[in-house]
């Protein structure tokens, strides 16, 4: 496996990753399930070198979101029947009215929080309980980890990040919730199998009583692009590859995101400008052409915004799975 110092690296936001010619296909909004909510926009506390959109401490793209904004959207969410709803970042718990804006979601549906887990105090954690207790409502917590210890973890994210992370997971077991850990398979797939296991002994030391874990394909785009590699001219979304494709595989055809700067077309393209749908989520509802070489890694592997853990995904490390699905 190994590992690599850590380096911050220098990259944009926007994905620069748009495919030429004509023969881009068009994805419908069969409807709108889920809401996604980038509540901190670009900020985040820590500056993980494979990060998609190139967030840290100082990556002011997009900016944190109000409470009436994520109110306004999450009311107009409603209307058109979402019935789920997933914030992300940068890292939510930056934003000081965070417990607050999750427990206006999760009265009213379903609720996932990206986070790493480094920044949850035991009254946040405490608090947030109550709340998912009191509406009948899930709140789940995706903790975002790339290794099961701070050598294979912090090469990624950087000095300390396990250590906090890790202490953040115990709380969240303490509190009854069971987190699912999402990881970018950063590693060769001849160490999948090592990475899996250090992960289940991780969480079982760190007191969860169901291991969940979702590994992610990586987005070839922000800090990822020059952690790795960039696309090759041939990944990308064909008119012909969408022949007989069921869309529903694609986020883009059910979700949309919501930003400071209005809502775009999926949590993949949130800093890319033509991904911006509209102002308002009424006026997203149209289709979006898949003219980015990112979309290609959408469609080979499926669900890997949703929540959705188990068997590995075409393109995956072979013979791999989650340890179970919730």
């Amino acid at each position: 496996m190994g590992t690599t110092a850590f380096r911050v690296i220098d990259a944009p936001t926007a994905p620069e990753d748009l495919v030429p010619g004509e023969d881009v296909p068009s994805v419908a909004l069969r409807r709108l399930d889920t809401l996604w909510i980038q509540i901190t926009g670009t900020l985040c506390n820590i500056q993980c070198a494979h990060c998609f959109i190139s967030c840290g401490p100082a990556n002011h793209d997009l900016e944190m979101m109000t409470r009436a904004q994520v109110k306004a959207y999450l009311d107009e969410a409603r209307e058109l029947g979402a019935k789920e709803y997933y914030f992300t970042g940068g890292e939510p718990f930056m934003h000081r009215e965070a417990v607050e804006i999750l427990g206006d979601a999760v009265a009213q549906g379903p609720t996932t929080v990206l986070t790493n887990a480094m920044l949850l105090r035991e009254s946040t954690v405490e608090r947030l309980a109550q709340r998912a207790k009191e509406t009948g409502h899930e709140l789940t917590f995706r903790v975002s980890l790339d290794g099961f210890d701070a050598a294979t973890n912090d090469a990624i994210r950087g000095p300390g990040a396990f250590a906090q992370a890790f202490e953040g997971i115990k709380r969240l077991a303490r509190h009854g919730f069971t987190p699912i850990v999402t990881a970018t398979r950063t590693w060769e797939c001849c160490g999948e199998k090592a990475m899996v296991a250090g992960f289940e002994r991780m969480l079982k030391d760190a007191g969860v009583r169901e291991v969940r874990l979702k590994i992610l394909p990586s987005l070839r785009i922000g800090r990822e692009k020059q952690r790795s590699r960039d696309y090759t001219p041939c990944e990308r979304v064909t008119a012909k590859m969408m022949e007989g494709f069921d869309t529903a595989n694609l986020i883009c055809s059910t979700a949309r995101i919501v930003t400071d700067r209005g809502v775009r077309v999926c949590p993949i393209l949130v800093g890319a400008e033509d991904a911006t749908m509209g102002q308002t989520l009424k006026e997203s509802l149209g289709p979006y052409p898949l003219r980015h070489r990112a979309c290609h890694t959408c469609y080979t592997n499926g669900a890997i915004c949703s929540n959705a853990t188990g068997a590995a995904q075409p393109g995956a490390c072979s013979g791999t799975t989650s340890p179970k699905s919730p």
